[in-house]
């Protein structure tokens, strides 16, 4: 039977214990860790993104990402509580349905990491091209180093974004160093990026350029721009989601965290909720300046985001200072409202503060494999800590390759789309976790029990589903096709190599507190 190996809680948090990472983060630091990724690609990047889907009605994008967030994150809070490992979704899922659907959610982790990170890599290489080299130094990139191939979404002329690549890298070797020291930087990061936003909010809602008719209308592409389209209202919310992803990436962190049943939940819902407030008043002063209506394809409705007759259109003069077009919206936003020299520090801020996304989502994705590794599900290398940093760096050297060659070639909104497909099926199965656990381990300590589960769970699940189908058809179709490929490597290697299957948990023994691998009757195939 699939379904029939689930592992059970008490193994799972021994394990963790065996074969651990250093706990070196605190609560405030968490949040932060959050915060670091929630504020960054969706607005200083995907605003543009997200205003070609929806035009003004961006605002209600950002309003009903948030709203799914909020119940998701309700629903990670508890479970991520009550399970504070490494392994997020992943780890969740195979201690409630099992280790067949607990394999498909960490495989579409992988999906979300590892493409978000590309895609933020990209939204930073916009920002240092147009600012610091070219604003600051009057240096141009050649087309041909600056974006990635027409084809794919890029730019004319377009074949590998030098610099998404040598940003991914360095990050990776930040990682590489040590958890405590990321954290460290990222802090400083999170503190630049909030001031930054502050300044750009109250510069555009009391510019003299502010006009409420900017914002007519309101829904050039309708709400709801229909099931697999990417459009409108929904469709631009199902391609921002995916900037959410912060407080998925606490979780991750559970494992290094100091008191977890504490900190994990101040950190997951503590970060959501001071982020969304930028999410609506940044959108709103940007459109309110230069406006944010899309360019309109020849049977009107708005040429698909990240494509290639986007990119064509926005290399038009008539649409250079058009927001859809800015590869660096908020610096672009500034300075067309007069405040040149602010939106360059913008800019710089953008410059300085994006990499702290990058961080927390290359060190989410590390420890995905770090945990699957050591259940045995991939190989175990994988898991391999260093002797002096403490950290996965083999898997972190392995990950960030993977990332630093999708952000050379790949356009910032296909590469949201795609994270956007595992994102949302992660979130689904968070859902479904939480009230399985419910039914299954009633018992069990619950330092932050949701209100209301059976409400807000099966909301969870309607939410993530109703965004997934909103996505461009090409997302909606990534999912299976990489959940297909997952599969295959799950029935030719996973399932036989196993710890589970192989009837070997790691547990704690009573006498003398040492933690061993015994064998245990493994699960009938």
């Amino acid at each position: 039977m699939l379904l029939d190996r689930v592992k059970p809680l008490d193994a799972i948090l021994a394990t963790a214990e065996k074969k651990s990472l250093k706990r070196t983060l605190g609560g405030f630091q968490l949040m932060l860790f959050g915060i670091g990724c929630i504020i960054g690609t969706g607005i200083f990047v995907l605003t543009s993104a997200g205003a070609q889907k929806a035009g003004p009605g961006l605002m209600l994008a950002f309003a009903i990402a948030g709203a799914v967030c909020i119940v998701a994150a309700l629903c990670y809070a508890e479970v991520a509580a009550m399970i504070p490992v490494a392994g997020s979704a992943y780890t969740y899922s195979y201690a409630s349905v099992g280790e067949f659907l607990a394999w498909t959610v960490g495989w579409a982790l992988i999906l979300e990491y590892a493409v978000a990170a590309s895609a933020v890599s990209v939204g930073w290489s916009g920002y240092f091209s147009g600012t610091i080299l070219n604003e600051f130094f009057g240096i141009t990139l050649p087309p041909w180093l600056a974006a990635g191939p027409l084809a794919l979404g890029g730019a004319p002329g377009g074949f590998i974004n030098l610099p998404a690549l040598v940003i991914a890298m360095l990050v990776t070797w930040l990682l590489m160093i040590g958890t405590s020291e990321s954290a460290k930087v990222n802090a400083i990061l999170v503190a630049i990026k909030v001031a930054a936003l502050t300044a750009f909010v109250a510069l555009t809602l009391t510019s003299p350029e502010f006009d409420s008719a900017k914002f007519n209308p309101f829904l050039p592409a309708g709400v709801f721009g229909g099931f697999g389209t990417g459009l409108g209202a929904v469709g631009a919310a199902a391609t921002i989601f995916f900037a959410y992803v912060g407080f998925d990436a606490v979780s991750t962190a559970a494992e290094e965290t100091k008191n977890p049943q504490k900190n994990v939940p101040f950190g997951l819902i503590g970060s959501l909720l001071f982020c969304t407030v930028f999410y609506i008043l940044v959108a709103a002063g940007a459109i309110g300046t230069i406006g944010g209506q899309p360019i309109m394809g020849p049977d009107g409705i708005p040429f698909p985001a990240g494509s290639a007759e986007l990119a064509r259109q926005c290399a038009m003069p008539q649409y250079a200072d058009a927001l859809v077009c800015s590869n660096e919206a908020l610096a672009h936003v500034l300075r067309q409202i007069g405040f040149s020299g602010i939106g360059n520090m913008l800019g710089i801020a953008a410059f300085l503060a994006l990499p702290s996304v990058i961080l927390v989502l290359i060190f989410a994705q590390t420890r995905i494999f770090f945990v699957m590794s050591r259940d045995g599900l991939l190989p175990e290398v994988l898991s391999r800590v260093h002797p002096k940093w403490k950290t996965p760096h083999v898997v972190t050297l392995f990950t960030g390759l993977v990332v630093a060659l999708g952000a050379a070639f790949m356009p910032v909104g296909l590469l949201a789309d795609y994270a956007n497909a595992g994102t949302l099926y992660a979130f689904f199965m968070v859902a479904v976790a939480v009230m399985v656990l419910r039914k299954k381990d009633p018992e069990r300590k619950r330092a932050f029990r949701l209100p209301g589960v059976w409400i807000v769970a099966p909301l969870t699940m309607a939410g993530c589903l109703f965004l997934y189908l909103n996505l461009p058809l090409i997302a909606i179709l990534v999912l299976p096709i990489w959940g297909a490929i997952g599969l295959v490597v799950y029935f030719l290697y996973s399932r036989n190599r196993s710890h589970l299957g192989r009837g070997i948990v790691e547990v704690v023994d009573d006498i003398g507190g040492e933690e061993t691998m015994i064998p245990i009757d493994p699960p009938k195939s």
